[in-house]
């Protein structure tokens, strides 16, 4: 499955620079409230929020989607942890915009603990997704390289501009790019790209729509 995108401008496609785990760790606890920050092995990315109103429409509809996909699943448990820092100490640290724990185990906080997933404690989500609108070029490279590292088994990037979701599910240590979902059972992607598809100003009749074909899949 091959799908053409539209890169961003050069000057957009990566802001990563060399740091230690050290650096890393001094600048996650001393975040301004709209930065994320994600780090792979000796390099740190800040992203610096503030992303605006299509990032939050699009970013709302998947929790939307989510929500009314497991709806039809009573007996299944999930959780959406969205921008929470998942770390894998020492090599790895990311905040994706969507995180899926499926079926239960997903993380819980104690008092005193940091405020993020330690990795080595909890096991990965079943699915991270990035809503691309200004950062396609690292969704789809330095990111999807950091997710691999992390292991996560499905993967996806949702463009904004193109209104396409590029998905990948985690094989023989790689990522390919899927037509279905792997996580959400029976979720062709094509009907995701569809739903943006009915997107002009309100993610909620989009959403709706989503609502009216899934009634048809088991």
């Amino acid at each position: 499955m091959n799908t053409s995108v539209i890169i961003d401008s050069p000057a957009r496609i990566s802001s990563w620079r060399s740091a230690t785990w050290a650096e890393y760790l001094e600048r996650v606890e001393n975040l301004d409230e709209q930065e994320r920050v994600f780090f792979n092995l000796d390099t740190i990315w800040i992203d610096m929020g503030n992303e605006g109103i299509n990032h939050s429409r699009f970013n709302e509809l998947f929790t939307l989607i989510f929500g009314f996909w497991f709806a039809r699943q009573t007996d299944v448990k999930f959780d959406l942890l969205g921008g929470c820092v998942m770390e894998k100490p020492q090599t790895q640290s990311a905040a994706p915009d969507k995180v899926l724990y499926i079926g239960g185990d997903s993380p819980r906080w104690k008092s005193g603990e940091p405020r993020r997933v330690n990795l080595d404690s909890w096991r990965v989500p079943d699915l991270v997704a990035e809503i691309a609108d200004t950062t396609l070029a690292t969704d789809l490279d330095e990111k999807k390289q950091l997710y691999l590292a992390l292991g996560i088994p499905e993967y996806w990037v949702i463009d904004v501009k193109g209104k396409q979701v590029l998905a990948f599910r985690l094989v023989d240590g790689k990522y390919e790019q899927c037509s279905e979902s792997v996580a959400l059972t029976g979720l062709p992607i094509e009907l995701l790209e569809q739903t943006l598809e009915q997107m002009d100003n309100e993610n909620g009749n989009a959403a709706m729509w989503f609502v009216a074909q899934i009634q048809s899949i088991i």
